[in-house]
């Protein structure tokens, strides 16, 4: 099969086993984020985590232009201490839970790519 087309069979196999679900929470948190104005640029980042959750298979995270600017560590670092950790750990769990059986790998791996860019999303690129 082409890989495309196992891309978009991975895809819907993801979004109808939970990936619109955790789409979903990361959409609200971020809307959550952006009612106030310190905390939009979190909000985008979670914007930006939310549509990687929707569909990842046939996607990459990759480092930005500006991977390793001041602001973008400060970012980085703030993110991981109010929630980043936790959100990242969740996905480490459920790639662990996913990668028990053979079936799961695929989604296993998805989610430990996501725990990549949960614990430290400023300065990535998704493409």
């Amino acid at each position: 099969m082409d890989l495309r087309v196992m891309n978009v069979i991975g895809n819907i196999l993801w979004v109808v086993l939970g990936g619109f679900l955790i789409s979903m929470c990361y959409v609200i948190m971020g809307l959550l984020f952006c009612l106030t104005i310190i905390g939009i640029p979190f909000g985008m980042q979670l914007f930006k985590i939310a549509g990687f959750a929707l569909c990842p298979f046939g996607r990459n995270v990759t480092p930005g232009s500006n991977d390793g600017g001041c602001l973008t560590i400060l970012m980085n670092i703030i993110w991981i201490v109010f929630g980043g950790i936790e959100i990242a750990l969740a996905h480490v769990s459920l790639g662990i839970i996913f990668c028990i059986t053979i079936i799961g790998i695929p989604f296993g791996v998805q989610h430990f790519k996501m725990a990549l860019l949960a614990l430290m999303p400023f300065g990535k690129n998704i493409s």
